[in-house]
């Protein structure tokens, strides 16, 4: 079943609003080889069935391509978003309008294939590292537009979230450094006066119960070598992200890192080296490819 905690994150009348604009630019008010073909009234099943091993995501996008080309449409859901699934296993099975099914058929598909997919990914990578305490987490390599989408989508896969835009945290990149004359603590100062003129504000006005308002932005800063670990430290930091490190780096700067701040690795990781990192001891793995290289899922309707 769907990992615990893990909620469709767009509300009824944005997923109507989002699955009606595909509708649209796929014409399929306007199927004219259904419309040719079928005749009004006609009427069929079909199984959306997987046609590889994989976790599903984004059905109720698909219930919603169909409903809105048809309201009284039968639905009935089998793998619910986050499910396990295996091949010639059925997810959702429908009945009623023929030109209906067929018309919403792409854009279902669409939907579940291309987020089943990012789910199917991410859970490769969270049972690669099974029995260590590490997350995998995402970034914001992602398809505009889809971010919200995408990132449920690993979360359904049983992976956790990074920073869903550039106002949720803090995070000193290369270019930041570069942009501060190479300064790593020059930017944590920075970044520490601005996230506390921010908490301040927020405070002022009444929203106490946020987390940014009690406690500022959190500061995150990338590091390419252990030296600019041991400064990022002392700076203050909150969190490292450890770019293309080797694991034997990573070890290091893990051990620097004890006791003062929570640790990331990132950079070319596969589900080939994700472990090795693992191993290393950091708390997180961040990996762009969940989103960004994720496969669609082997999806099909088949009518019977």
């Amino acid at each position: 079943m769907r990992p615990s905690g893990v909620d469709f994150p767009l509300s009824e009348a944005t997923t109507t609003a989002l699955v009606r604009a595909a509708l649209e630019e796929d014409r399929a008010f306007d199927d004219v080889t259904t419309i040719a073909t079928v005749l009004l009234g006609h009427e069929s099943r079909a199984d959306l069935v997987a046609r590889s091993d994989g976790v599903i995501a984004g059905i109720p996008l698909a219930v919603a391509a169909f409903r809105i080309l048809e309201r009284h449409i039968e639905l009935r859901v089998d793998a619910p978003d986050g499910m396990p699934v295996a091949r010639g296993q059925t997810v959702l099975q429908v009945s009623g309008s023929t030109r209906a099914i067929l018309s919403a058929e792409r854009v279902a598909l669409n939907f579940a294939q291309r987020l089943s997919g990012v789910a199917t990914l991410t859970a490769k990578y969270v049972e690669a590292v099974h029995g260590l305490q590490v997350q995998i987490v995402d970034t914001r390599k992602t398809t505009p537009g889809w971010r919200v989408l995408e990132k449920y989508a690993v979360r359904c896969g049983g992976g956790a979230n990074h920073r869903a835009t550039l106002a949720d945290a803090v995070l000193i990149k290369d270019n930041h450094i570069a942009a501060c004359r190479g300064d790593v603590a020059l930017a944590v100062r920075r970044a520490r006066e601005h996230a506390a003129h921010a908490a301040h504000a927020a405070h002022d006005e009444h929203a106490a119960h946020d987390e940014h308002a009690k406690h500022g932005l959190l500061i995150q800063v990338e590091c390419d070598t252990v030296a600019q670990v041991a400064v990022a430290i002392e700076a203050g930091a909150e969190a490292l992200l450890l770019d293309n490190m080797p694991n034997h780096t990573l070890r290091e700067c893990v051990q620097l890192a004890k006791g003062h701040c929570w640790t990331e690795a990132s950079g070319g990781v596969t589900l080939e080296t994700v472990r090795g990192i693992a191993e290393t001891g950091v708390d997180r793995i961040s990996v762009g490819a969940l989103t960004h290289s994720a496969p669609s899922l082997d999806l099909a309707l088949d009518f019977e």
